[in-house]
């Protein structure tokens, strides 16, 4: 036990993510999804930020969190998706140890923000439904904006806590990641520390970051739903209960998947790894495309941008010929 306690993370130069146990000849077809997905990740949130950025119509407080939200899809899954599809033609798989430093704050920072920026929509549902006269004072810029920054504030101290607290442990067992990217449970799987306290402050950091985004967002929904019950005409709760079941799905397939990984047994990575693709490449992927074609007002815009852009390609064209 000496020798290994003495060689710790310090002496750790790289690791090895081990991805898919999967056959070689597989590869191909896992790297075309990856690749299949991820650039429908990166064509859904960065043409739902144009659209959100370019039509005054969607200056809204609720566009204005849905930006933010493909903002946090686009990049923590670019934090993940590039470099598992690079380890399917790589022999090494290595990562350095400052890369998986690096992935893993970044990942934590942003997951984590996304818990509360949607935690933050439910509550922008909840008054705009509830309360809608008094929904333009209440939602000001300034309080949505501070919303928005408390979000990205309260995921980087999630992830510099969580982050530091890893990498504080000594890897002496492996290098070898037994996952497609640097994650906590994977890297205390190959550590020879004591892992009380680590699990422990893990446990607690959940608790505190997952429980209170769901207890808003079952709050606001129980009173939505109570609020839009009364509503007599049929197109007005179908209008609402249709903006609702949006957000509900993209919380339902996100903390679902979250959830279940946590009651996987560390016995089973495998499952591990299918959980973990729900939230790092579905999840990002899934959203831009519900709130896209269940939106109205979303849709006619990007219908208007590429009109606009249509016609604009037209006229270059006639200029040429």
């Amino acid at each position: 036990m000496g020798d290994r306690g003495t060689s710790n993370h310090s002496g750790v130069t790289d690791f090895i993510l081990v991805g898919f146990r999967v056959r070689p000849e597989l590869h191909i077809l896992l790297f075309m999804i990856f690749l299949l997905v991820y650039m429908m990740i990166l064509l859904g949130n960065v043409g739902m930020m144009a659209v959100i950025m370019t039509d005054p119509r969607l200056n809204t407080p609720m566009y204005f969190f849905l930006g933010n939200l493909s903002f946090v899809d686009l990049f923590y899954s670019s934090v993940i998706a590039p470099k598992a599809m690079i380890n399917f033609w790589s022999e090494s798989k290595t990562i350095s140890f400052a890369g998986c430093v690096t992935q893993l704050f970044l990942f934590a920072l942003f997951i984590v923000t996304e818990g509360f920026l949607l935690a933050v929509m439910a509550y922008d549902r909840f008054i705009a439904i509830c309360n809608p006269l008094l929904y333009s004072v209440q939602m000001s810029t300034r309080l949505c904006t501070q919303l928005v920054a408390g979000c990205y504030f309260c995921g980087c101290i999630s992830s510099i806590l969580q982050t530091s607290m890893t990498f504080t442990l000594s890897f002496c067992a492996s290098r070898a990641i037994d996952h497609f990217y640097c994650d906590d449970r994977p890297l205390q799987t190959i550590s020879c520390s004591d892992l009380y306290i680590h699990k422990m402050v893990s446990f607690f950091l959940c608790i505190i970051i997952i429980f209170p985004t769901i207890i808003v967002i079952i709050v606001s929904y129980v009173y939505i739903v109570s609020t839009v019950l009364k509503i007599r005409s049929s197109e007005g709760r179908k209008k609402v209960f249709s903006t609702c079941s949006s957000h509900l799905g993209v919380v339902s397939v996100l903390y679902g998947a979250i959830i279940f990984m946590y009651f996987i047994p560390d016995r089973y990575p495998e499952l591990n790894k299918v959980a973990s693709l729900c939230y790092t490449l579905v999840t990002p992927m899934l959203n831009p495309l519900i709130y896209s074609l269940r939106n109205k007002d979303v849709k006619e815009a990007l219908g208007k941008i590429l009109v606009e852009k249509c016609w604009c390609l037209g006229c270059i064209f006639i200029l040429i010929q």
